[in-house]
């Protein structure tokens, strides 16, 4: 009977342990730079959007170093929310959007004179969303003739 109660007790710290790993979970996310002849790395805390970069440099007579930029302008702490890293598909951008999953806001991050930088958080406003113009229809579909789009 005794060992039933054990077995109890391990299948509870189990579960609990795995309804606990969420708030253990690592508080940093990382994404390459887009670029595809560029080897960096960009890391972001997922609380304070603090961002930085590291990157591998060729030094002569050995196999390479770690080449690591700290935050500059713009890419310290933020107020603290819900933060991530996003990388364009653009094949030549250096650098990454930094996203406030809980306000919506973004800033672009990149290394530049040996530290990572960021554009201010920023939004639309509402007002300039409600003053955008409406986007453009997008093409009707002829019933019964697939994907081809009806010509007005």
């Amino acid at each position: 009977m005794r060992l039933v109660g054990s077995a109890r007790y391990l299948s509870m710290a189990l579960v609990l342990g795995a309804l606990a790993s969420p708030v253990l979970a690592a508080p940093y996310d990382f994404v390459p730079a887009p670029q595809n002849d560029l080897n960096r790395i960009y890391r972001i805390d997922r609380v304070t959007g603090e961002v930085t970069s590291c990157q591998y440099g060729l030094q002569e007579g050995t196999i390479g170093v770690t080449l690591c930029f700290s935050g500059g302008e713009g890419a310290g702490a933020q107020t603290p929310g819900e933060y991530g890293l996003v990388a364009s598909r653009h094949e030549r951008e250096g650098g990454v959007f930094r996203v406030n999953y809980r306000t919506g806001e973004m800033s672009i991050c990149y290394v530049f004179d040996e530290r990572v930088v960021c554009t201010p958080q920023t939004s639309p406003s509402p007002t300039a969303a409600a003053s955008a113009p409406a986007p453009a229809a997008t093409p009707s579909v002829r019933p019964g003739t697939g994907a081809s789009p009806q010509r007005p």
